[in-house]
């Protein structure tokens, strides 16, 4: 995925009112999730997804989500335990896969390099016939953190990094859905994620850091859209789908915090407590993949917080962060942070 810029609530985990509010919200949280698994595990029990691109951040958190709802979740990645991707992170498909079936689902690391169609078409030969089916494809891959330049007019942009970036971020999907789509429409009824950075309403209004980058993203909103036309006759659904400011390891990395104590960056920058962990857009395609009417949304343009609103879900710590209306109404007119109504 990419670097969405949010923010998230920021209560303090100590014994003040505050504090103690936040602990009693995460209580509910996990009760009122654990309930809706009931119904939504009972849907995907049997289903078989591919997370290309599994690695990391959403990646992992969308794994580690329809592993949740009992799914069997192929996880793709270039890194591994062994070998490393030009990332050089420390993160491995393996873990990924051990953090699925943890969850209660079955994980299962390949590792695949989707520019190489070769490589894709043995993964999918591979899910055919070890499952004969394929329920759910999303399309996370990414990898290009690394290429793009702030901020940087075209003709200053480095052209073989911005290039590299789009064959990465769009060539990938493409290669992807082209030889997994034929074993997901042989049954009715098959989900394909296309995931991005920004909703198109929001991106139709915002340059997205540079030319190569905005490409890379509006692109895969329009694939979706593309898809969901190609997969109609076959009563599939394809959709675009962003998580907001997301937690991804790179993420919390660059704050220097953690998971648990992501609140502490808040001090520098106070927006990003509108921020969502990797498992809340993850429970954003559980929820679709569950829906037996999703292809009412077909061709959509989606994002984490306005998919919780309709189906109910929070994040980990029990809040629905919806970051790109927090984007437009609080963030992009400079007022100060303040997450009230928007999480």
């Amino acid at each position: 995925m990419a670097p969405c810029h949010a923010v998230n609530v920021g209560q303090p985990q100590d014994g003040t009112w505050a504090g103690c509010a936040q602990r009693r919200l995460s209580v509910r949280a996990a009760r009122s999730w654990r309930r809706s698994l009931e119904t939504v595990a009972a849907t995907l029990e049997g289903k078989v997804a591919l997370v290309a691109g599994a690695t990391r951040g959403a990646g992992r958190g969308i794994a580690v989500a329809l592993g949740e709802a009992g799914a069997t979740v192929y996880c793709t990645g270039r890194t591994t335990r062994e070998q490393r991707s030009e990332y050089d992170r420390p993160e491995t498909i393996e873990e990924t896969a051990e953090q699925v079936t943890a969850a209660g689902g079955n994980g299962i690391a390949m590792q695949v390099d989707h520019l190489q169609p070769d490589q894709v078409k043995d993964l999918v030969a591979r899910i055919d016939a070890e499952q004969s089916r394929l329920d759910v494809l999303v399309n996370d891959i990414w990898g290009g953190e690394k290429l793009f330049e702030w901020n940087t007019p075209i003709w200053e942009h480095d052209l073989e990094a911005g290039l590299r970036l789009l064959h990465l971020a769009v060539d990938t999907h493409l290669i992807t859905s082209h030889h997994a789509l034929p074993l997901l429409i042989r049954e009715q009824g098959g989900l394909v994620v296309e995931m991005t950075d920004g909703t198109a309403s929001y991106n139709a209004e915002n340059y997205r850091i540079n030319a190569f980058y905005d490409q890379a993203k509006n692109a895969v909103i329009r694939l979706a859209f593309a898809q969901s036309k190609d997969l109609e006759p076959h009563g599939a659904t394809a959709v675009a789908l962003t998580p907001g400011w997301l937690r991804s390891e790179m993420m919390l990395e660059a704050f220097g915090v953690t998971e648990e104590t992501w609140r502490d960056a808040l001090e520098f920058q106070p927006h990003f407590a509108i921020s969502e962990s990797p498992r809340f857009v993850g429970r954003a395609v559980a929820a679709l993949a569950a829906d037996p009417e999703r292809r009412r949304r077909s061709g959509q343009s989606l994002s984490s917080g306005g998919v919780a609103k309709i189906y109910g879900f929070t994040d980990l710590d029990g809040s629905q962060p919806d970051c790109w209306r927090y984007m437009v109404e609080v963030q992009d007119l400079g007022k100060p942070a303040d997450t009230t109504g928007y999480r």
